[in-house]
């Protein structure tokens, strides 16, 4: 870690039970806050806004302040925490919703305290797109704000999700939400659609084939680091997205950089990508947040060169 430019997450801290392949695990810990914040710790200061139930471990709470995350954003209140069960067939590309408990987080209205509100960077994780605009709202004068979202809010919400895209730089989804949302087939086409509803920055995330991402320079193709077992990839969006984000956040990446060194900020933004790659790629390999729990700086290192090695000419 080597910067002081802290990150906000507002996003779901929950419960897990997960079917794969490779076995099942129930009542682990999940929530785009939760992987998102684990994989942007590896490289800036981390602040997470959400809520959770009594029944959420206070020992968890502690390991993720251990790892220079913030947790004063995430409020216990009385009640269950957010619990999700999915299941994944032999393609492990995409999760089948089993059941959905949103218990506290149902009531989540997300209130910024001071040290939150003047936070560097943003990341509106895979909320209602109401609650993403009310945190935008909050905010005051963040380098860079990016967001995720997902097929309920583009089919249930459109309107509030247009408006919530009008105000951010980046936008982090996969390909079926990429072709749901703008209403192409193609890619390109796609991507050039949602470019123009807001957000300059467009990844599209691809599963096993990697992630791609779309600029005013251009299209930029990132493998996915291959791995021997997938397990679980529960949580690799989130934790792409978590290692994107801190990338930029190490690096100073900003709005400013984007109008003033095009050529530059472009560079961070592909590199940010392969970090999400890999960081993606250690998420797969264990049920919940298991490995990124035991996941060592330098094993991180070690296969972010590796994985320069096998696109280098």
């Amino acid at each position: 870690m080597k910067t002081n430019s802290s990150i906000l997450v507002v996003g779901s801290v929950a419960f897990d039970s997960i079917q794969t392949p490779a076995g099942k695990a129930d009542q682990v810990l999940g929530g785009s806050g939760n992987y998102f914040s684990v994989a942007a710790s590896f490289y800036a200061p981390v602040k997470v806004v959400g809520v959770v139930g009594e029944d959420f471990p206070k020992s968890h709470l502690e390991w993720l302040q251990a790892r220079h995350i913030d947790v004063s954003g995430i409020k216990v209140v009385p009640g269950k925490t957010f619990h999700w069960a999915g299941s994944y067939d032999q393609n492990m590309n995409e999760a089948k919703t089993l059941t959905t408990a949103l218990n506290v987080f149902e009531h989540f209205d997300p209130t910024l305290e001071t040290a939150h509100q003047n936070s560097d960077y943003v990341f509106l994780g895979n909320i209602d797109p109401i609650l993403q605009q009310k945190v935008l709202q909050q905010v005051r004068s963040p380098k860079l704000i990016a967001m995720d979202s997902m097929n309920f809010w583009i089919t249930g919400k459109l309107e509030e999700l247009k408006k919530t895209l009008a105000q951010v730089d980046i936008l982090s989804i996969n390909e079926g939400e990429a072709y749901l949302l703008s209403g192409q087939k193609n890619l390109s086409k796609a991507a050039a659609y949602i470019r123009g509803m807001g957000p300059s920055v467009v990844i599209i995330k691809r599963g096993e084939y990697g992630a791609t991402l779309f600029t005013q320079k251009g299209i930029f193709l990132a493998p996915a680091y291959p791995v021997d077992t997938v397990t679980d990839p529960t949580g690799a969006g989130d934790s792409f997205a978590g290692a994107f984000m801190g990338y930029l956040a190490e690096a100073g990446a900003s709005r400013e950089m984007m109008k003033s060194d095009p050529q530059k900020f472009e560079s961070i933004l592909r590199r940010a990508v392969l970090a999400g790659c890999v960081m993606a790629s250690f998420t797969v390999e264990d049920f919940s947040l298991h490995r990124l729990m035991r996941l060592e700086a330098s094993e991180l290192v070690q296969r972010q060169n590796s994985l320069m090695q096998m696109i280098a000419p």
